[in-house]
C-alpha cells in the first residue's frame, strides 16, 4: 500500500518543478491545472490523480533524464529553446501538447550522443 509519505517523496512536485527550473504558473500550465492546485501539492495537502499523475510522473522521467544529460543552466536551456528536432517548438511546448515522448526520445538520444 502507498502511503500518502511514500507517494510524495517518489513524486515530488515541488522537487519536479525546481529540477526543471519552472515557476508554479509555468509548471500547473503543463500539467492543465491551477497554480493554487499546484501550490496544494507542493505543500503536501493534497495528492495528484488521473492524468495530472500521469503528467507528473512523465515530467519527473523528463527531469531525471535531462539532468542525466545536462547541467542544471543546460536542463532550463533545452526545455526553453525551440529546436528543429521539435519542429520550432521547445520541449516545454510539447509537453503542454501532450507529446512527452518525443521529448523524452530526444534526452535519451542526446544521453547517447546521437542528438545535437
Amino acid at each position: 500500500m502507498t502511503t500518502k509519505t511514500t507517494y510524495i517523496n517518489r513524486l515530488n512536485p515541488l522537487e519536479i518543478r525546481q529540477s526543471l527550473g519552472l515557476s508554479q504558473e509555468r509548471m500547473s500550465y503543463l500539467l492543465h491545472i491551477s497554480t493554487k492546485t499546484l501550490g496544494r501539492w507542493e505543500k503536501g495537502e493534497t495528492l495528484p490523480n488521473g492524468e495530472a499523475k500521469q503528467y507528473l510522473a512523465k515530467l519527473k522521467e523528463i527531469a531525471d533524464l535531462a539532468h542525466m544529460v545536462y547541467t542544471p543552466p543546460g536542463v532550463y536551456e533545452f526545455m526553453s529553446t525551440p529546436m528543429a528536432v521539435f519542429d520550432g517548438y521547445t520541449a516545454l511546448d510539447l509537453i503542454r501538447l501532450n507529446q512527452h515522448e518525443r521529448v523524452i526520445a530526444q534526452l535519451a538520444a542526446d544521453y547517447e550522443g546521437l542528438g545535437y
